[in-house]
């Protein structure tokens, strides 16, 4: 019997394959999408209040994944890896994600964790680094973004954003929210990312 998570993943996996990237295809083709579904209880967060606007964003491209989300929203394990002690209460409230495959997501993967990142209007999202290479493709333009020790660029819907092991990124969002899709692979998956500018770049 299908369930809101098969639909979940089956829209998360339309909108890779329609990425016009080597990078992303060659991801996507290493994914196993025969996962097993993991139970988890539903977790909300005060973020998720953003997902009526984001999918208002959201292009014809993203609008599938993106309405899916916000429709479906209180049934969904909502997380975040911060504290109001690393950034603020501020970046907390506006601040959440959701992992749809991984080692603690709704399918069981532990060779990638890939999901939804969200972050509301106005926040900025501090330098910071992790083991596993990230690949990111935001869903709804305007935010900026910056990597190693280059500055500050909007990235539009639909880019790709590569970041390799180790090297410092940061994110601002200007007055509309931000949804982006992530993959991580290559290293721990459940890591918490180390803040600062101790990463190679």
């Amino acid at each position: 019997m299908s369930t809101i998570f098969d639909g979940l993943l089956d829209r998360f996996r339309d909108y890779l394959a329609s990425i016009d990237s080597a990078m992303v295809a060659g991801e996507a083709a290493r994914i196993g999408w025969d996962m097993p579904a993991r139970s988890l209880e539903p977790r909300a967060l005060g973020c998720l209040g953003l997902l009526d606007s984001i999918a208002e964003l959201a292009s014809a491209d993203t609008k599938p994944l993106t309405q899916f989300v916000a429709d479906h929203r209180n049934e969904l394990r909502w997380g975040q890896t911060y504290t109001a002690a690393d950034f603020g209460q501020g970046f907390i409230d506006n601040y959440g994600w959701l992992e749809v495959f991984g080692t603690r997501g709704h399918f069981v993967n532990d060779e990638v964790a890939a999901g939804l990142l969200i972050l509301g209007p106005d926040i900025v999202y501090p330098d910071h680094h992790h083991i596993a290479e990230e690949v990111y493709i935001p869903l709804t333009g305007g935010a900026e973004w910056r990597m190693g020790e280059g500055g500050f660029h909007i990235r539009a819907a639909g880019e790709v954003i590569h970041h390799a092991s180790n090297v410092n990124h940061a994110m601002r969002t200007g007055k509309e929210p931000l949804m982006a899709l992530y993959i991580w692979r290559g290293g721990p998956l459940a890591q918490k990312s180390t803040i600062g500018s101790g990463g190679r770049g």
